[in-house]
Formats: C-alpha cells, structure tokens, sequence
C-alpha cells in the first residue's frame, strides 16, 4: 500500500486545523517580491586618483500578508553591498481599520520628508541621499527607526504621527516624535509610503511638511512634487524641497545644524523607443552646515541623469553624471556611471 509523504500529511493537517466550519472571508494571498540595484561607477575626486567600479548596491525581499481583513504584516529586508551585510528594512504589524485610520508598529520609515517615504527603489533620480538636504532625519538602519504611528488617508489630505525609540536612533533615551501632513491638490496618493514619480499614472500637485522633535532638538522639511501627463503623452515633473536639521540628524555629525534645499525637474518622452522610454532629469542642490568642531562650509550637488524606463519601477536603466563640490573640509568628486534596476 502507497503511503502519503510527511509534508503531505503535514499540509493536510494545516488545512483541517486553519479551516473553521461555515463560511469564512477569502483573504488576499501572501505576497513575496525582490528587488536588485547594480551599478557601474567612475569616481574622480580633485587632486586624487580616479576609481573605477562595478557595485552590487543592494537586494531586498519583500514579504506583505493578512492575518485578518484588518490585520496584516510586512516584513522587508536588505542586503546592502556597502558592507556586505543582510538586515532589516521593515517589520511590521499593521492593523488598519479604514483609509482614516491605521496604526502600524515596529521598524518602518518614520513620518518625514517624501525622500525618505519613496526609498531608493521608488525614487525619480539615481544619486538619492547624497546631497546633504534629502532623508537627514536619523534613523536605526537604512531611514527606518523603531515605534508606533498613527496615519490616515482623508480624501486629498494624509496624516500620520507617531513616536519612536530614541535610545536606538540617536542614543538619546528620550522619546523621538514624528508627524507628517500632506495635500494632494490634484490626484490623491493613498497609501502611507510615496512615490518619487508615478512616470504618467497620476497628476499631481503634492506639498507636505514634516517635523521630528527630541528633548528640545528638531528636524523638519517641506517637500513639493508636481507632475502632469501633457496631452501628447509626455510627462513633467518638478520635485523640491527645503530642510532645517536643528540639532537633530543631519549628514555630518561633527555639525549640529544644516540646512538646505534642492529643486529636479524631469521630461518622460512619450514615443516608445525598443521596450522602454527615454526621460531627462536635472537636479541642483545646496546645503550649508554650521555650528560643528570645524569651520562652517557649504555643499552643491547637480545631477544630470538619463533614464530608459522599461516597466516603471521593476525595470529602469539610468545613466547619470553627478558634480559635487564643497566650499571647504570636504574634497570635491565627479562621479559618472549607469545604474540597473529590477523589481519583481
């Protein structure tokens, strides 16, 4: 007689256990993903040796499920090339309600500036978080923190707020607060993390503001993003933003206070080249550091990119050109190379 296999019988026992008598709500499937960024990179600083590089930047996982219609999980990790190093990204228990009302605990991006909200993955430009302005808040690992937030979506208008473990962020044990507003004067985004550019899928007129405060110190920053589908079908876009870090985060540690901002526009062609599109993007950028063991000094960032987008997100080529100059204490590099990107 043929007998039935140990996971066979394992599974059957699963089905009897999880499957209670009458009817029962179906709920979506559990949902696994992985992304890849790869780049090669020429780096050429004043008065040094140019680098050439082939860089693994990172791979992450992707894994989102209900336990219930109103309670569900997320659980996201990296591995980051710069160090060689698997970790965390997100972990988290979501129990949401309705659109209004959500409360979400353990490691995520707390609320702060769209940078940060949107991540490299889903950012409009290569060279994200290098210009001393975007995502300076402090963070556990890769812009996330440990804590709780409240957040809701009311019609064009996004609220979240919420409070954070200070000791692991900034060694601090004080509680870190959060909070974000947002107003989307046009399409609404839902959703508690943001896109960097919906390349076409949506119009927008976004301007949000966020704060983080800790025994007396703050960040804060107001970010704008417009982009419209013309009637030809190409797509504009401008993105900005203005950040003050008062004692709190910042890129440069031996300075207590920085502040700054940057303006990027971008042009999406709408004539389908091969498999994809070709976009221009240009961004400027300047940020001033004071109050540290140094003397005070400024940077500017320009970036120019040309980008071949192939399926949005899960597919995108971007050759990019970024200049970084210092005013002093730093040393000046030109950085040029193309960047691959894919999602699944």
């Amino acid at each position: 007689m043929r007998t039935r296999s140990v996971p066979a019988l394992l599974a059957g026992c699963l089905i009897l256990v999880a499957a209670p008598l009458g009817a029962q709500t179906v709920l979506p499937p559990v949902t696994l993903g992985a992304g890849v960024q790869t780049s090669s990179v020429h780096t050429s600083p004043d008065g040094g040796d140019s680098v050439d590089q082939f860089v693994l930047n990172s791979v992450r996982f992707y894994v989102n499920g209900p336990v219930t219609d109103k309670i569900k999980f997320m659980f996201n990790a990296e591995y980051d090339g710069a160090n060689n190093k698997i970790g965390v990204l997100d972990a988290v228990a979501r129990i949401e309600m309705s659109p209004k009302f959500n409360i979400w605990m353990g490691r995520f991006l707390p609320p702060s500036d769209r940078a940060n909200l949107n991540g490299p993955y889903y950012s409009h430009h290569w060279g994200i978080y290098s210009d001393g302005i975007q995502d300076g808040y402090p963070f556990v690992a890769t812009g996330r923190d440990n804590g709780v937030t409240y957040w809701g979506d009311f019609g064009k208008m996004k609220l979240s707020v919420g409070g954070f473990d200070g000791a692991s962020a900034t060694g601090n044990p004080d509680i870190l607060g959060a909070a974000r507003v947002q107003v989307d004067l046009w399409d609404p985004e839902p959703g508690y993390y943001l896109n960097g550019t919906y390349y076409g899928g949506k119009n927008l007129l976004a301007i949000g503001g966020a704060v983080q405060a800790q025994s007396g110190n703050t960040a804060s920053s107001v970010d704008f993003l417009m982009e419209r589908k013309l009637p030809g079908g190409g797509v504009v876009s401008v993105e900005s933003e203005y950040a003050n870090y008062d004692g709190l985060g910042g890129y440069d540690s031996r300075y207590l206070s920085s502040d700054g901002g940057y303006l990027l526009g971008a042009y999406l062609f709408p004539k389908l080249i091969g498999v994809g599109k070709f976009e221009l993007l240009g961004k400027y950028a300047k940020a001033n550091f004071s109050k540290g063991t140094g003397i005070d000094y400024d940077q500017k960032t320009s970036e120019f990119n040309l980008n071949y987008i192939i399926k949005d997100f899960n597919a995108r080529v971007m050759f990019f050109v970024k200049d970084t100059k210092f005013s002093a204490v730093k040393t000046n590099f030109l950085q040029a190379g193309v960047g691959l990107q894919i999602q699944m």
